[in-house]
Parts: C-alpha cells; structure tokens; sequence
C-alpha cells in the first residue's frame, strides 16, 4: 500500500520572512516537526496577555476562514515561540 504524504501549506507566508507582531484575530500554524505529515494545527490569537497569547485551535475553510476547531479550548503561548523555528509556530493570516 503507498501512502503520499504532502506538508504543503497553500497561501503560507515563506518561514524565513519576519512575522508580525502578534495581535488578537491572526491565526499561525504549529511548525512542530513531529507534526510535518499530520493534518497542520491552526490556531488564532483570542487575546494577549502579559508574555503570552491566549489562542484557540481552528480549521480552515477552503475560502481561508478561520472557523473554530469542534472541542477547541484556549491555551497559552509565549509571544516568543510565534516565530518561524522548529519549537515555534509560522504566521498565516490575519
């Protein structure tokens, strides 16, 4: 049986180009490298808090929208992991 993988991201900013800063309503993609053939992890910023950004997984529309991932819940990120490295997480729209 041969199975294809693809990690593929349509409409992804390149992972060297500087991210914004964060701001509540962006939405980033895990860039975990344990994760390179699963379905990608979206989440989008619900607010900032101190040295971390509250954010809630999503999924994405084949139009782009960013609807709210069934059994999602808030967690915390460091502001300094949203940034394009092996540990961090790639911006994507917002």
């Amino acid at each position: 049986m041969n199975v294809s993988y693809s990690n593929e991201i349509p409409d992804v900013p390149a992972a060297d180009s500087e991210p914004p800063a964060p701001k509540a309503g962006q939405v980033w993609r895990d860039n975990d490298s344990r994760l390179r053939f699963a379905e990608p992890r979206y989440l989008r910023i619900i607010e900032i808090d101190g040295t971390h950004a509250v954010m809630e997984r999503v999924t994405l529309t084949p139009q782009g929208e960013a609807t709210v991932a069934p059994g999602a819940r808030p967690s915390r990120v460091r502001l300094d992991r949203l940034r394009p490295t092996s540990t961090g997480y790639i911006y994507v729209q917002g």
